[in-house]
């Protein structure tokens, strides 16, 4: 028996003007998830319980089976994992973002620009982070490159209460003074936040890329903090052998902790462009290679979301069922037994670009038989419709363990 979950981050949205009163999912041609959910079952779950923030580390956690209320310590010690970081018992690690500022003189009327500094490479980013920790790092602090944009500090000795840090996804176009950290504790983090604007503004990279007609990545955005989680393995929870497949270091870094494997995508970048059936195939491969069960993590929709993009989140739905779906549903039909689920981890709406808690469709089938749902379309609309909620979202995954028995 197998197991495939696709989880497409941030595919749920609002009904809007963009789109003719349609959400993304609604408008997007996916006639495998509508099959499936036609053939299925579909109903919702709560990725977020009440309380937590809505962000990705919480709400994939959740549809992974963890009960975020009980084990969750923060997102960047996730990502930390996946970039190789052995925490300390004292260690505090930070998402740091490399992101686009505006050229106001006062940091504080600065806007946010660009919270993904025009999805800078890694290989040019892991050169402006090497910058950075030259110039604050060694001693308190180490910074680490990640993936794209997306970067790791450690605070060795750090504090963890310091008030709301909001994350920079969040305040695209807003000047950012109102949401500059604070608490006196994280006085060191703002000023290290102010000087990295001075460091790399007139980095040649970033004044390359300027002339280029791109977004430069000159700042650094500190946010997401916590301590090194503890995670029971995955095998020991669920009695099955999983393997994550993703683009990003969060998602990896928790599947290195529960103890899957992480498979190496080349070209999945987390955006629209990423590599859809080099996922497909790695899951694939993992499952013909003695694995029970493949997390397959798309970004792109959410991606889309944080940039108000409404034609390219539509065109990573379909792709997602053209390329994901499609490849998938083909292989595992001929390794015998299996049960696929399909759903969001939080929705990201167009109108606000961030994440909400509501919650989320999803939609489960089994080769072993199935009660129709007679739904012929899925998405927000119709899954609201269905009398199947889970209150408690960790609870789902069992469910579908033991959907079709």
């Amino acid at each position: 028996m197998k197991f495939a979950v696709v989880l497409c981050d941030g595919m749920s949205d609002l009904p809007g003007d963009m789109l003719n009163g349609k959400t993304p999912m609604e408008a997007a041609n996916k006639p495998l998830m509508d099959w499936l959910a036609s053939n299925g079952e579909v109903g919702l779950v709560r990725t977020v319980p009440d309380g937590m923030s809505p962000g990705s580390d919480v709400a994939n956690l959740t549809v992974l089976g963890y009960n975020t209320l009980e084990c969750y310590t923060g997102r960047s010690p996730l990502e930390a994992a996946n970039i190789g970081i052995d925490l300390g018992d004292d260690d505090v690690a930070f998402r740091c973002n490399l992101v686009t500022l505006s050229g106001e003189e006062d940091f504080s009327q600065k806007r946010m620009v660009d919270y993904c500094a025009g999805d800078i490479h890694t290989e040019l980013a892991d050169t402006l982070i090497k910058e950075i920790q030259s110039a604050f790092g060694g001693s308190e602090f180490d910074f680490y490159t990640g993936t794209s944009y997306r970067h790791c500090m450690v605070w060795h000795g750090g504090k963890t209460a310091l008030g709301k840090i909001t994350p920079p996804h969040d305040i695209t176009g807003r000047v950012i003074g109102e949401y500059l950290p604070s608490h006196p504790d994280a006085a060191k983090l703002l000023e290290m936040m102010r000087k990295s604007y001075e460091i790399l503004k007139n980095h040649p990279l970033n004044l390359k890329r300027v002339k280029e007609g791109l977004n430069p990545a000159n700042a650094i955005w500190l946010w997401g903090q916590g301590k090194r989680p503890s995670l029971q393995l995955y095998k020991e929870r669920f009695g099955v052998k999983g393997s994550v497949i993703s683009a990003v270091d969060l998602i990896k870094g928790i599947g290195r902790i529960a103890g899957m494997n992480v498979c190496r995508v080349d070209g999945a970048t987390g955006y629209v462009d990423t590599n859809f059936e080099g996922k497909t195939a790695a899951a694939l491969n993992e499952l013909k290679n003695g694995q029970d069960f493949v997390f397959i993590h798309i970004e792109a929709p959410d991606e889309c979301g944080h940039r108000g993009e409404a034609e390219n989140k539509i065109k990573a739905i379909e792709y997602i069922d053209s390329r994901v779906l499609k490849p998938l549903l083909e292989g595992l039909k001929e390794m015998g037994d299996f049960n696929i689920m399909v759903l969001p981890d939080h929705p990201t709406p167009l109108a606000i670009r961030t994440h909400t808690s509501d919650p989320v469709p999803y939609l489960i089938y089994s080769s072993r038989g199935n009660k129709a749902s007679g739904i012929t379309s899925f998405n927000e609309t119709s899954a609201a419709r269905s009398d199947i909620f889970f209150e408690q979202g960790h609870t789902l995954i069992k469910h579908f363990f033991n959907y079709g028995l």
